[in-house]
Order: C-alpha cells, then structure tokens, then sequence
C-alpha cells in the first residue's frame, strides 16, 4: 500500500510503453538501436514523469545487460567509480556488452563527477543513459555531451494520459479493486501538465480519500468528475510547480511582460516563481537571453547587468538574490527594446544554408606565409585607422552576396544614431 501507483504499473516492456513514440514508435530514432543492441551512450532529456526511469530500464532489460543506477542527489565521485569498477568486472565475467550505468538527474552532478565519466564511457567500459529535466547543453560538460546522443522526451499528449488513466484502473491490483467510473478527465489532466507520475499520484489520492476504510471498497461508486478532482486534489496541490505546465507559463508570462515593458507584472511572475522555489540559474539564464534578444543594440548595458545578475545569484543564492533579480528585471522591462541582433543573426543563418561555404574574398584572407602573399592574399586591405575617422569603404562579404543587409537597426534612440552613424560612413550601401 506504500507503494506509490506510478511505481505500481510502471511499464516493464516497450509493448507496455506509452508515448515517445518519436523514439520508440516504428519509425523512432531509438527504435534501430534497439532492435540491433548497438547503444550509444544517451542523455534522454525532458519534463519530470515522462517515463526516463522507464524507458531506460526497459532498456536494460530488452539488450539483457547488466544494469546500474545512481542519483546524482546523493551519489558522489567515489560511488561513480565504484559502480565503474563493477561494471569492467561484469563487462569482463558475463558479457561483450558493456553494461549500463543509469544516472537519474545527471545535471545535478558537479564537473568533477561528470569528468569522473569520461574515462568509461569513452573506453566503453559502461553505456551511460542520464536523465535530465534541465537543458544537457547547459548542464552536462561538453566533452562527455560530445560522447553521447541526446533524446529529447516530450510532455504525454491528452490521448497518453488518457490511456494511462485507463490503464491504472484496469490493471492496478488496488484500484481495479475499486468500483470507479471515470466520467470526465479535464481536471486530472490540467492539474498533472503532461506529467505521467503526478497524474496517477492525482488519481490515487482522489480514489482513495473517496473510498470507504472497510475492505468492502469494491461495492462503494466512485465517479471521477473535474469537480470532484478538484475538490480533493486542488489543496493538495501546489500552487507553482516548477517542473510542471505552470513551470513554462510562468517564465513565458515573465519574459513576455519584460518585452512587454511592464515591470509590474514582470515583478508578480517573478515573485511567483521565488515563492515556488523555482531554480535560480533557470531565471537569470532567461534573463541573459532576453537582455540580447529582445534589447540588444537599445540598450548594450541591458547584457552586461543581465551577466552580472546571472552571477550575482549563482554568488550569493536565495533568499537576496531576488532584490538583484528584481532589479534586473525591472531594468529590462523599462529599457528600450529592439530584436534587431536577434533577427540579423536568424537571416545570416538562412542565408548561410542556402548558399553553402561561400570563398573568403581574397582582400580579407589571412597571409601568414610568403607563398599567401603571393597569392593575392590580404593585397587589397586597406587598413581602418590609416584613414579619417577610422574608416574605408571596402566589400567583406563574399562576392555573390555583396550588399546584403542582416543588420536593419530598430527604432529607438541608441539605435537610431547607429543607424545614422552607419549611413554617413556607407552613404547609400545599406538599405536601413
């Protein structure tokens, strides 16, 4: 009975498995892998209770190799080499399969513990599976990033949950017990946000506080509807739930009210995620991107207090670190705005897969040798500060794209005086 549902009929086979099926289903990129036995080493990343655990044990269980877990709450150096060390031994004694070392969480491990890896994944000593909710290019270090493929799990689809809600009803050896009719699914599904496990945590607690204490449950009707879900479960919900659906409304309500200028509604949602114990470095790290996003060239010192604020509260924590976020926040929402640098970069980008490794033109080549020199590499440069005001007209750009603009500044009064200044150095070139 202390066993929680989820764990209950946890899925032990991909027949069993619901969603993912973009990694999984027929045509899934995992799908391959497993069929040969042939696995890489993965980071599956993605929102809490979207079956990580699972799949990774199925994993386990369909290539038949030996299995380890850690977590990285409460694992350290010592207790990742030790498992290493059982690893090459059952590596050696039973299989030419390397075993699987899963590490639930793996963003919450230090560099030096996931350095600690390194050294046995690469020599294929075990097959690592980590398991993130945060984002691996941020959290896990590059070199053991650049050793793995990174799965992204998404959030169940309405149909999963719905299935799954059936599924628990039908096969739990208590609930199916139980005499319950579920009549609506709205509420179960809003309140969980795509999460597996909270979703049949939701469900149990409904069932059984409605249900009687005597054995004779099974002759007692319990009709699931939204009124009811929300009557039992509402207050033991709570209010923000960072891993959640409100998790990724909230910092989009925050972000939006920031571009929006409105640094009183900027200040609410980022009161309520301070309430809510949401990760510190998740809201400076937006607060980052934004600064150049969405202010740019309006306002450069929007990046340098947003940087700083990123490590102010890495430096000091909760509970000050929200005046510096406060502050942080307040000034991006009252700063001019322009996406300008965002938009110049994204029509680079495209321009750059559509016309491939365009030549340097030869004016700008670097000419270390004699032999470059000779080439015509670097002849026709004329160096900036040999001229007034530190400028010479000259083409950068490769031939067959010369004059294109990507940079159109934004309306605003920084940007505006690039602008001007860029017209009388260019005169007529760009079309701003």
């Amino acid at each position: 009975m202390n066993t929680p549902l989820a764990e209950r009929i946890r899925p032990k086979s991909l027949d069993e498995y619901l969603s993912q099926q973009h990694l999984v289903g027929p045509k899934g990129s995992l799908t391959a892998q497993l069929k040969t036995g042939m696995l890489p080493s993965m980071i599956l990343w993605g929102p809490p209770g979207t079956g990580k655990t699972t799949l990774s044990n199925i994993i386990a269980n369909q290539s038949g190799r030996p299995f380890y877990s850690l977590s990285a709450v409460d694992s350290g150096v010592a207790a990742v080499r030790e498992v290493i060390e059982k690893a090459k031994k059952s590596e050696t004694l039973f299989s030419t399969k390397s075993p699987i070392l899963f590490i639930d969480e793996i963003h919450r491990f230090s560099k030096s513990q996931q350095d600690s890896l390194l050294g046995a994944v690469e020599k294929g000593w075990v097959t690592l599976i980590g398991a993130t909710t945060e984002n691996p290019s941020f959290e896990v270090i590059p070199a053991l990033l650049s050793r793995c493929q990174v799965y992204v799990l998404e959030s169940f689809s309405r149909e999963d949950m719905e299935a799954l809600l059936k599924r628990a009803l039908r096969e739990d050896t208590i609930l199916s017990t139980k005499n319950v009719t579920l009549k609506e699914t709205e509420a179960l599904i809003r309140l969980s946000g795509g999460d597996a496990r909270k979703l049949l945590n939701i469900l149990e607690l409904v069932i059984l506080s409605e249900s009687s204490d005597s054995f004779d449950g099974k002759d007692e009707q319990i009709i699931i509807t939204n009124n009811l879900v929300m009557q039992k479960a509402q207050k033991n919900t709570v209010l923000y739930d960072k891993t959640g659906e409100q998790h990724y409304d909230i910092i989009s309500a925050f972000i939006k009210s920031i571009r929006g200028s409105d640094p009183n509604a900027a200040v609410y949602w980022l009161a309520r995620m301070i309430e809510g114990g949401e990760d510190i470095k998740f809201i400076a790290r937006r607060l980052v991107i934004l600064a150049s996003e969405d202010i740019g060239n309006a306002n450069p010192n929007a990046l340098l207090l947003a940087n700083s604020t990123f490590q102010a509260v890495n430096t000091i924590g909760y509970p000050e670190a929200r005046i510096s976020l406060s502050q942080c926040a307040i000034y991006l929402a009252t700063s001019h705005k322009s996406n300008a640098s965002y938009k110049a970069i994204g029509e680079a980008q495209q321009l750059v897969r559509q016309t491939g490794d365009l030549s340097v033109p030869l004016s700008i080549r670097n000419a270390p040798t004699k032999l470059m020199k000779q080439l015509g590499y670097g002849k026709e440069y004329e160096y900036a500060h040999n001229y007034e005001r530190n400028f010479v007209p000259h083409e950068f750009l490769p031939e067959e794209i010369k004059g294109t603009t990507f940079y159109k500044p934004g309306n605003n009064p920084k940007e505006n005086a690039l602008k001007n200044h860029l017209k009388q150095l260019w005169k007529n070139k760009y079309d701003f």
